[in-house]
C-alpha cells in the first residue's frame, strides 16, 4: 500500500486541493465537485496562498506547491511599487502526445507576481490598524499583535486546456491574467475563526478575484461574500484582456489613493489590462465574526503591508516566508486515461510512468472537454509528486515537444522604476507539503526534502523545478523548469538553489509561539540578474 492510500484509509483524512472545476456544476457545466457559490481555498481553489498549518484551521491538509524567487530591498517604497518586465512562452503543436509533448498546462496551473497586504479583518485580528506602505507593520516573530494580512498574487492562466471558470485556461490559444487577494479569517491568540455559516459561503481562507479588464472595471463583483462563478468566474473575452503566446509584457503594481493597482501591458499588441482593489471596484472584506450566522461584505481599499521588502516583512500566517515575490504554482497536472464524475477510473501518468490512479487524482477532465489539447488529465494538488511537474518536461529548447521558457525579470522600483533589488532568495515550501502528507517532520525537520517522496514506495520524485537566467536582447531574464539550451546562462546549483530548512514562527493561543520547518531557503549575497 502506497503513503497516500494508507493515509486517506485512516483516521487522518487528506483534503486535496480540489481546483476550480469544484464550483457547481449546473452553473458552471463543471465536473460537479462540490457545491460552493465562491472561491474557498479548502475545497473549490487550487490558487490560493498556502498557509502554515491548514489542518489546523481547516481540519486536514491542504497545501499547494509553490517554488519561488523572492526579491530584497531596503529602498523605501520597494513593498510596494514595482515593475517587471516578462516574455510570455510559445506551445507546440496542439497535439495531444502525453509522456512525449508538454504544454505549460501541464506544468503548472499559473504564474504569479506577489506583494503583502493590508487586511484589518485577516489574521491576526488583533490589531484593527494596519499602516498602508510602512514598515511599522512589522512584528516580532510569532507576536500575535501584527497587522492584519493578506496577500496578493497577479496570477497569469496558461491556454490550452480546460477554460475557467472551470479549468484554469481562459482560452485555447491565449493567456488571461486575474489579481487574487487571499486573506484567513482566524485569531491565533483567541483559536477562533469565522463562524460555520459564514465559513459555508465564502471559506476560512477566502480569496478577492478579478481578471485585469480593458476599462480596469471587474467583470463581476470580486469579494467573497458577492463573487459567483457565472458573473465573476467566467471569462468574458469582451471584458477580459488577453495576451497572445510569445508577447512582450510589463507589469507595474503601485498604491494609489484607493488600493494597490496592477497593470499588465503587452507591448507587442499595444494594449493593457489593469485592475484596481478598491472598494469602488467591489473588493471588500468578510467582517470577521467568530459566533453567530452573519457574513458581511465590508467595502475595502486593499493597500499594500510594507515599505520595503526584506526577511522581516512578511505575511504572519502563510507557509511561505516571502512579500514581494515571483511564483510558479506547480504540482496540478497529472494524465489519467479514464474520467468518471471528475475522477479519474483509469491510469494516471503517461509512457513508463502510467499507473494505477491514487488518492490524489481529483479535478480531472476528459478530453473532450479540454479547450484544444485532447488529452485527459487531473488538476488537483499533486501530492504524490508524480505529475507532469515533476519530470523533465519542462522547456529544453525542442519547440516541437516542449514549450518556450517562461521568462520575467527582476523588478526595478522607485520613483522612476529604476532601481533594482539589491538581493534575491529562492524558497519552497516542501516541507510544508511533505509534513502535511506525512512524510516530513516539520518539528525536526527529519524526513523533509529537496526531492519530495512520491506515492510510489517514497521513492524520490524524477525531478524538481528550479530557476535558471539568461539573456534576451541585451535583458538578464529568470525561467522555472530546467536549464534550458540557447538561454540558461546559471542554474545556481539547479534544485539545490533551494538551500537550507527554514524554521518559521507562529503565534499560538494566549500569546504563545511554535516554531516549524516550512520551507527551503537559498539566500543570495546579491541579486545575479539586475533587470
Amino acid at each position: 500500500m502506497t503513503w497516500l492510500a494508507a493515509v486517506t484509509a485512516g483516521a487522518v483524512v487528506l483534503a486535496l486541493s480540489i481546483p476550480s472545476a469544484a464550483v457547481t456544476a449546473a452553473t458552471t457545466g463543471g465536473n460537479g465537485w462540490g457545491r460552493h457559490p465562491g472561491i474557498d481555498c479548502t475545497k473549490t481553489h487550487a490558487l490560493c496562498t498556502e498557509l502554515a498549518n491548514s489542518a489546523h484551521y481547516f481540519g486536514y491538509y491542504v497545501g499547494h506547491d509553490e517554488p519561488s524567487v523572492l526579491f530584497y530591498s531596503h529602498t523605501p517604497g520597494s513593498g510596494n511599487q514595482m515593475t517587471y518586465k516578462g516574455i510570455l512562452p510559445k506551445e507546440p503543436p496542439p497535439t495531444a502526445m502525453p509522456g512525449k509533448r508538454s504544454y505549460d498546462f501541464n506544468l503548472y496551473a499559473a504564474f504569479w507576481y506577489g506583494m503583502a497586504m493590508c487586511d484589518t479583518q485577516s489574521y491576526p485580528n488583533t490589531v484593527k490598524k494596519c499602516v498602508p506602505d510602512s514598515n511599522a507593520n512589522i512584528s516580532k516573530p510569532g507576536s500575535p499583535y501584527h497587522a492584519g494580512a493578506a496577500y496578493m498574487e497577479l496570477q497569469f492562466y496558461p491556454p490550452g486546456y480546460v477554460q475557467q471558470w472551470n479549468g484554469f485556461s481562459c482560452s485555447a490559444t491565449k493567456w488571461c491574467v486575474a489579481l487574487n487577494i487571499d486573506s484567513l479569517s482566524a485569531n491565533p491568540f483567541t483559536g477562533t475563526q469565522l463562524n460555520n455559516t459564514c465559513a459555508a459561503k465564502t471559506g476560512i481562507e477566502y480569496v478577492n478575484f478579478a481578471y485585469l479588464t480593458h476599462n480596469g472595471r471587474p467583470q463581476g463583483p470580486p469579494n467573497p461574500v458577492q463573487f459567483t462563478p457565472a458573473a465573476s468566474g467566467n471569462p468574458n473575452p469582451q471584458k477580459v484582456f488577453y495576451l497572445n503566446q510569445g508577447d512582450h509584457y510589463s507589469v507595474t503594481l503601485h498604491d494609489t489613493q484607493h488600493g494597490l493597482q496592477t497593470i499588465v501591458h503587452d507591448s507587442t499588441t499595444g494594449h493593457s489590462g489593469s485592475m484596481t482593489a478598491s472598494a469602488a471596484n467591489g473588493f471588500g472584506q468578510v467582517k470577521y465574526a467568530p459566533t453567530g450566522t452573519s457574513c458581511t461584505n465590508v467595502p475595502y481599499d486593499f493597500h499594500p503591508m510594507y515599505s520595503s521588502t526584506t526577511p522581516q516583512t512578511t505575511v504572519p500566517w502563510a507557509a511561505a516566508t516571502y512579500n514581494v515575490a515571483f511564483d510558479t504554482e506547480v504540482g496540478h497536472f497529472d494524465y489519467c486515461s479514464k474520467v468518471v464524475s471528475g475522477a479519474c477510473a483509469g491510469n494516471e501518468g503517461a509512457g513508463s510512468n502510467k499507473e494505477p490512479t491514487d488518492g490524489d487524482d481529483f479535478g480531472c477532465w476528459s478530453p473532450s472537454q479540454s479547450s484544444l489539447v485532447k488529452v485527459g488529465g487531473c488538476e488537483a494538488s499533486n501530492v504524490g509528486f508524480d505529475g507532469t511537474s515533476y519530470l523533465t518536461d519542462w522547456p529544453n529548447g525542442n519547440t516541437n515537444l516542449t514549450p518556450t521558457p517562461t521568462l520575467f525579470s527582476s523588478p526595478l522600483t522607485g520613483p522612476a522604476y529604476n532601481q533594482n533589488y539589491s538581493r534575491v532568495a529562492f524558497n519552497t515550501d516542501l516541507p510544508a507539503l511533505e509534513g502535511g502528507v506525512g512524510t516530513c517532520n516539520n518539528n525536526t525537520g527529519k524526513g523533509c526534502s529537496l526531492y519530495p517522496p512520491t506515492d510510489d514506495n517514497n521513492a524520490p520524485a524524477q525531478f524538481y523545478p528550479y530557476y535558471t537566467t539568461g539573456t534576451v536582447g541585451g535583458t538578464c531574464y529568470w525561467a522555472p523548469g530546467q536549464n534550458v539550451p540557447g538561454f540558461s546562462t546559471q542554474d545556481f546549483g539547479g534544485n539545490t538553489q533551494y538551500g537550507h530548512l527554514e524554521k518559521v514562527t507562529y503565534a499560538g493561543l494566549g500569546g504563545s509561539k511554535s516554531s516549524s520547518y516550512e520551507d527551503f531557503n537559498g539566500a543570495l549575497p546579491s541579486n545575479p540578474c539586475p533587470a
